[in-house]
This record gives structure tokens, C-alpha cells and sequence, in this order.
């Protein structure tokens, strides 16, 4: 099955130089946007339903609304790139996509059950332990690690092409909060306890700090509780655009035998309980009628930069 890797160059290269610090940032949107320290309706309070046709059951789509621009609120709506994605698929099998905001790592496992929820949609990363769980999409987006630190904390390592970047040796000794249960997190207690990972920050006097969103971890790190966040690229290029006093750079490891420094790098999918086999037709579907520039607008539209 064709894969779709939405990150292009051009994409990647304006966003980060609107929102991470290099070059000159267009000019900002009024798309709607919550602002990373405003409150956050409970958890478990559905969104509106997408679509008013009833070709069959309900779609119940668990996310985590803290992840923009793959999924935010707008007032008490649930929007975003994903929540665009899965209208489509409700539009094409004729049936309610209904979706409930939930602790991010509560998603996966609920999927898997198969009573509550029938899909995943929240910018999840396909990993070996995930799959195991769930049925996966086609991969939509490739996403890096990145780094949301105070303006002039910290100064980037160095820099590939218009992309600039900090080595995990530099997060040395730093307190790094991280969204709980994300690549972030694997990531950052993978390399300091050094469990399945090169251990680039064990016994360096690192630790790390678990927030419920990426949003929430930001404000630590204003509030001056934690020295910086690692979350995933598009959501750390969201929460610099909207907030001031921030900067954000690429998460890189440096090069092994004379190769050059290389960043993190993950695909993002949608997941389905195992068996629901029209359903993840259908979804591959929509990604392939949206196809690599399709899915690229519509980041494009929920980043503010269309």
C-alpha cells in the first residue's frame, strides 16, 4: 500500500522558519487556535458530530485535543487535521463520526478493546508494541522530535540546511517535560534510564517531568518548573508561533563514524480495532484521494499558514 510521508521540504522549511526562530515568518492567521495556557473542557466531553448520516453505526473516534494542529479545540468543538481526515471517512461510509477527548495513552489500549472507541486519531506514531494492539493506516506524516526552550536559553549545535538543531548532549542535567505517553516521553526515558535506547542522558543529572499535554508542559517551562519540552515537530512549531518568549529547534543524535548529526523520525497513522477491515479501507481510501499535498493543506490551513 502507498505510503504518504506529508512532510515536505518546503512545508517543513516554512513552518519552521515561522515559528522556531530563522528567517521571516509570515504572517499569523486568525485561524481558530486555543492559546497553551487557556483552561480545557473535561476530558471526556464529546465533540459535535461530524456528519448527520446514519448509513450504520456511529464511528467513536478517541483523541487527545491538545495535539494542534492534528487535533484542538475550537471553543467546544474538536478540530484539526485528523478530525478533517475522519470527517471525510464518515462522508464516505455514510455513518457519525462522533470524537471524545481522552488522556493520550488511554487511546491505544481503548482501541484495542473495541467496545468504547473503533479509532485512534490524535497524530499517533506507529510503533512495533502499538501494532501488536491495533491495525494501523497508511502512514500520513513524518514528524521529527523537537526542542521548546525560553528565547536565548539555549543555543542550537548546529544547523541542516534552513533547519537548525540541539544534540541530546545538550539537554545534559536539564529538567524535560514531556506530554505522557508520547514519542516524547519514550524518547527522553529511553535516554536517560538507557533501557532499549544509547542512554545519551543516564547519570547526567537529567530528569524528566510527565504533563497531561504538551500545552500544559509549555506552561512549566514559563513558570520556570522545567528547563524545556520535547514534543513532536508541528505541535512544538504551534505552541512558539501562538506564545511569546519561546524558540524550538530539532532534536538531533549526533553522528556515529564521521556521519552527520541525523534527527528523530516517526510516521504518524491512524489506528482501528483490529478486524474493522472496511473501516481502515476506508480510511486508506481518504488518504489516498488526499494524497501527500491534500494532507499537507490541511496542516497548512490548522497551522494558520494557507
Amino acid at each position: 500500500m502507498k505510503k504518504f510521508l506529508a512532510m515536505t521540504l518546503a512545508l517543513a522549511m516554512a513552518l519552521s522558519l515561522a515559528a522556531c526562530g530563522g528567517g521571516s515568518a509570515p504572517a499569523a492567521s486568525s485561524a481558530p487556535a486555543p492559546e497553551v495556557s487557556a483552561p480545557a473542557p473535561e476530558a471526556s466531553t464529546p465533540a459535535p458530530e461530524a456528519s448527520s448520516t446514519t448509513g450504520g453505526a456511529d464511528i467513536s473516534v478517541y483523541t487527545n485535543a491538545y495535539f494542534a494542529p492534528f487535533e484542538y479545540y475550537d471553543g467546544t468543538d474538536i478540530v484539526g487535521v485528523d478530525v478533517d481526515v475522519m470527517n471525510m471517512v464518515g462522508e464516505k461510509l455514510g455513518r457519525k463520526v462522533v470524537y471524545t477527548n481522552v488522556e493520550f495513552g488511554t487511546i491505544i489500549d481503548t482501541v484495542s478493546a473495541g467496545k468504547l472507541a473503533d479509532v485512534g486519531a490524535a497524530g499517533i506514531t506507529i510503533t512495533d508494541s502499538r501494532k501488536e494492539l491495533v491495525d494501523f493506516s497508511d502512514p500520513y506524516f513524518t514528524s521529527v522530535q523537537y526542542v521548546i526552550y525560553p528565547e536565548g536559553t539555549m543555543t542550537p549545535d548546529g544547523t541542516n540546511g534552513d533547519v537548525s538543531y540541539i544534540l541530546w548532549d545538550s539537554l545534559a542535567g536539564k529538567k524535560i517535560g514531556v506530554q505522557a505517553d508520547t514519542t516524547g516521553d519514550i524518547y527522553v526515558d529511553g535516554e536517560i534510564t538507557g533501557e532499549d535506547f544509547d542512554g545519551l542522558l543516564k547519570d547526567t543529572g537529567a530528569e524528566e517531568v510527565r504533563y497531561d499535554s504538551a500545552q500544559l508542559a509549555a506552561d512549566a517551562v514559563g513558570a520556570g518548573q522545567v528547563d524545556v519540552v520535547v514534543v513532536d515537530y508541528l505541535p512544538a512549531s504551534y505552541i512558539v508561533e501562538k506564545n511569546a518568549g519561546f524558540e524550538c529547534a530539532a532534536l538531533y543524535y549526533p553522528g556515529a563514524d564521521g556521519e552527520a548529526p541525523s534527527p528523530t523520525e516517526e510516521q504518524y497513522a491512524i489506528c482501528v480495532t483490529k478486524g474493522q477491515d472496511e473501516l481502515l479501507a476506508a480510511i486508506n481510501g481518504v488518504l489516498a484521494d488526499l494524497g501527500e499535498d491534500g494532507v499537507n493543506d490541511l496542516v497548512m490551513k490548522h497551522m494558520g499558514l494557507e
